[in-house]
């Protein structure tokens, strides 16, 4: 069963890390699991990953106190916005943006909400 949450782990780091440069997939969850999966699979992985100089305090401000670094927040806000630009820009049916913009507010209030890590 290790093999299989290690396996996972491994999977949702590498998912985090193309959603680094793929505005529509989420970096953060994606490292949430990867700390879930870690934790039941290998010590050593999940240490990697706390102690990982980019990803671990996004994981261990979350961890211990729900928080999201305002960077992060700013950053996540410009990607939600380029995203939802860009469906504008190449003229999304209006269905579509009216979907996009009710998904991804309640993505941006629930980031804001958030307290500062």
């Amino acid at each position: 069963m290790q093999f299989i949450w290690a396996a996972l782990g491994l999977i949702c780091v590498a998912l985090a890390l193309i959603g680094v440069v793929l505005p529509l997939l989420p970096t953060v969850p994606f490292l949430l699991l990867a700390a879930f999966f870690f934790a039941r699979s290998s010590e050593r992985l999940h240490t990697w990953l706390l102690t990982h100089r980019l990803f671990g305090p996004m994981i261990v401000d979350w961890q211990q106190s729900g928080a999201i670094r305002p960077g992060a927040k700013k950053a996540a806000t410009l990607s939600i916005a380029a995203v939802f630009g860009l469906s504008v820009l190449f003229s999304a049916p209006s269905h579509v943006l009216a979907i996009q913009a009710v998904v991804l507010g309640t993505v941006l209030v629930f980031i804001w909400t958030r307290p500062n890590g």
